[in-house]
């Protein structure tokens, strides 16, 4: 409780959309991208924060390339869902659950 996680992309904040090629999982912190494409060749950087001690912390950047070769890695279909064994919630409230498509 209390962590959030934000993505650097090239010095930059990364500012991701629900709707767009981007994901970020507040449950991990992983960052997904479908369909990469040119623009997105660059350095990733992932700061992890802590709003109940008010401090992030910054990992190492990690680069993302474009293979030269063209060659694709194929990959059958999967749902990734991380749901707890069970989910609590006030009646009235909003629960967010993490779901979505990996593949080719």
């Amino acid at each position: 409780p209390g962590l959030s996680y934000t993505w650097i992309f090239n010095n930059n904040t990364l500012y991701v959309q629900e709707d767009s090629r981007r994901f970020v999982s507040q449950e991990t912190g992983n960052l997904y991208i479908a369909k990469v494409e040119p623009s997105d060749v660059g350095n990733y950087t992932c700061v992890v924060t802590n709003s109940e001690a008010e401090q992030s912390v910054r990992g190492p950047p990690t680069p993302l390339t474009l293979r030269s070769d063209g060659v694709m890695g194929e990959y059958e279909p999967k749902i990734e869902v991380h749901f707890p064994e069970t989910t609590y919630a006030a009646k009235g409230s909003s629960v967010k659950l993490e779901c979505f498509a990996l593949g080719k």
